[in-house]
C-alpha cells in the first residue's frame, strides 16, 4: 500500500519589487536615504522583514570607489600582461588597456587566469573576472568602478540607516553579477550582506520523505540576489530590488561567510 506524502506547510508567495527613480549616483551622496525615498516613491514603502537588494554599483559610487584611467600610470607588471593578451586577443581590445590592467592589479591579490579573460582572487577573496572593475553603467569613457572596500560593512551601514528611516528591520544584500565554472552566462550573487542569514544548514533534518539530509547547505544570499538580478536588468537602471515575503530571522550573518576556505577549495 503506498504511503501518502506528507503535506507541506502553506508557502507564502514572494514578491520582486523593482525600485524606480534612482538617481544616478554621485560621491558622498546619501545613498540610505535616496533608496528610502525612491521606494516610497515607487509605491512601495519598504516594510520590516523586506530584504532591498542594492547593485553594487551604485554603492561604490556612492562611496568614491571609482577611477579616471588617464589617473592611471601602468606599471611594468600591467604593460607585460597587456602586450601577452594582446597577441591572442579573443575579446574587447578595451580590456587589455594597461591603464585598466593596472587597476585590476590593484586590486588583486592573485591571478587566477590570465588568457581569454582575467581572473583574479580580489583582496575580498572574492575570485571573478577583472576583480570587478567596470566600465559599464559609468558615466564617461575613461571612468571605471571598483568594488566597495569592505562590502560587509556597506551593506550593514546601509541596513543601519534604513533601520532608522523606517523605524523597522530591513536587511540588505548587496550583488554583482558573475561568471561560473562550467556554466554559461552571468548570475548575480551576494559581496556583502547585514541583516538576514547568508547560508541555511539543513545538514541533519529530514528531507519531505523523512530521509536525513547529509551535504545540504543553501546559499540563500546568493538565491536572494540572482532572483533580484531578474528584477534589475543591465539596461533599465533599476539598481534596487525589495524581496518581499522570504521569511528568515534576524542575523549577523556577513557575505564573506559563503567564500570557500582555501582549504576546503578543490580547485586551487
Amino acid at each position: 500500500m503506498m504511503r501518502a506524502m506528507p503535506r507541506s506547510p502553506r508557502s507564502h508567495p514572494i514578491q520582486l519589487l523593482p525600485v524606480s527613480g534612482i538617481p544616478e549616483i554621485k560621491r558622498g551622496d546619501d545613498l540610505a536615504r535616496l533608496l528610502y525615498r525612491a521606494c516610497r516613491l515607487s509605491g512601495t514603502p519598504l516594510r520590516g522583514g523586506d530584504v532591498l537588494v542594492v547593485a553594487q554599483k551604485v554603492v561604490s559610487k556612492a562611496e568614491g570607489a571609482t577611477v579616471e584611467l588617464s589617473s592611471v600610470r601602468p606599471s611594468e607588471k600591467a604593460l607585460e600582461l597587456a602586450r601577452r593578451r594582446a597577441a591572442t586577443r579573443s575579446g574587447p581590445a578595451k580590456a587589455d588597456d594597461p591603464r585598466l590592467l593596472e587597476v585590476v592589479l590593484g586590486q588583486s591579490r592573485r591571478i587566477v587566469r590570465d588568457e581569454h579573460v582575467l581572473i583574479v582572487e580580489t583582496h575580498h577573496g572574492l575570485v571573478c573576472a577583472n576583480a570587478g572593475v567596470d566600465h559599464s553603467n559609468v558615466p564617461g569613457e575613461d571612468r571605471v568602478t571598483l568594488l566597495p572596500r569592505d562590502p560587509d560593512r556597506s551593506a550593514a551601514r546601509l541596513a543601519r540607516a534604513l533601520g532608522r528611516l523606517t523605524g523597522k528591520p530591513v536587511a540588505v544584500i548587496i550583488s554583482d553579477t558573475f561568471g561560473r565554472p562550467w556554466r554559461l552566462g552571468l548570475t548575480n550573487v551576494a559581496i556583502g550582506a547585514a541583516g538576514l542569514p547568508v547560508l541555511l544548514d539543513l545538514r541533519g533534518k529530514p528531507d519531505r520523505t523523512g530521509k536525513r539530509l547529509e551535504a545540504t547547505i543553501v546559499a540563500v544570499a546568493d538565491e536572494l540576489a540572482a532572483a533580484a538580478g531578474l528584477a534589475m536588468g543591465k539596461a533599465r537602471g533599476i539598481p534596487a530590488v525589495i524581496i518581499r515575503g522570504y521569511p528568515f530571522p534576524a542575523s549577523r550573518g556577513r557575505a564573506r561567510d559563503v567564500l570557500r576556505p582555501a582549504q576546503e577549495d578543490l580547485f586551487r
